[in-house]
């Protein structure tokens, strides 16, 4: 008779993640932050820095805590622009917060990002989830996006850590 390894929790495999990565670049964390009015005028909004994670897709890991990626933006000086759209205008605003708020230009930024409740996700039984995590048939799973599948978490850290510690000649 065959026996079964014993499953390993979430904070297990997200440990082993942490050590495998160790040394690997890390981005920026941030908080968009809008002043109060002072004398009745409005401040430019900033985002300060809330520390820093590995970004692995869907997936932000920090030293203590996995988080769901919100908005990416690369911090830039503000300069007048012409945009043909609202979202490009709401995207060279963040990118300019993200430069008032002190971070050098070029520099990525996640905002936005939710802290993943992994306890919620092993307790919870089938289908239990939280943000992009989900825990089916007694499996980890990770959802690429709204209305999409969901492939092995082990398999998905697995790919997306090999591509951060060894990148494809030319992606770097």
């Amino acid at each position: 008779m065959t026996t079964l390894p014993e499953p390993t929790s979430l904070r297990d495999v997200f440990a082993d993640a942490r050590v495998r990565l160790a040394g690997s670049p890390t981005e920026a964390l941030g908080e968009l932050v809008t002043p109060r009015r002072v004398l009745g005028l409005a401040r430019a909004a900033r985002i300060r820095h809330r520390g820093a994670a590995w970004h692995l897709g869907v997936l932000l890991i920090t030293a203590d805590s996995v988080l769901a990626t919100g908005e990416i933006v690369r911090a830039r000086h503000e300069a007048p622009r012409g945009f043909t759209a609202e979202s490009q205008r709401r995207r060279a605003e963040l990118a300019a917060a993200a430069s008032r708020g002190g971070f050098a230009d070029g520099v990525t930024v996640h905002i936005g990002w939710r802290e993943i409740d992994l306890d919620a996700v092993e307790s919870g039984g089938h289908g239990s989830a939280s943000g992009p995590v989900a825990l089916l048939d007694g499996v980890p799973r990770v959802r690429w996006g709204a209305g999409t599948g969901s492939v092995a978490l082990t398999a998905y850290l697995d790919e997306r850590i090999a591509l951060l510690t060894d990148p494809p000649e030319g992606a770097t």
